[in-house]
């Protein structure tokens, strides 16, 4: 299993404008192997705003089907120029991917 996280830096203060993005599901739920994805704000900051992306994959194989769709592509405007409009709020972004080495559950009753 892997966890790909995509660390979104935001402008100060539009933090909740780029996370509502992510609050109804899109194709991502779709694709086999999808495990799970939650939308992570971080607390504390000072100069921008984070939000972390984090979606759980069965394999690589699955995310990276995931990646190389036309659906993917789309939504993530690589059919453009390539230019940000100029009112983007998003600074960046990095993407880290992990393989899940342990999780722990509450035991069931």
């Amino acid at each position: 299993m892997i966890k790909a996280v995509n660390r979104i830096s935001i402008q100060k203060g539009r933090v909740q404008e780029v996370a509502e993005r992510f609050s109804k599901a899109k194709s991502v739920h779709t694709f086999e192997g999808f495990v799970l994805m939650e939308v992570l704000i971080k607390e504390g900051t000072e100069e921008e705003d984070v939000i972390e992306v984090c979606t759980t994959w069965e394999d690589h194989e699955s995310f990276n089907a995931w990646r190389e769709s036309r659906a993917t592509q789309k939504s993530h405007g690589s059919g453009d120029s390539g230019k940000k409009p100029e009112d983007n709020p998003i600074l960046g972004a990095e993407l880290s991917i992990y393989e899940v080495f342990v999780q722990h559950h509450p035991e069931t009753k």
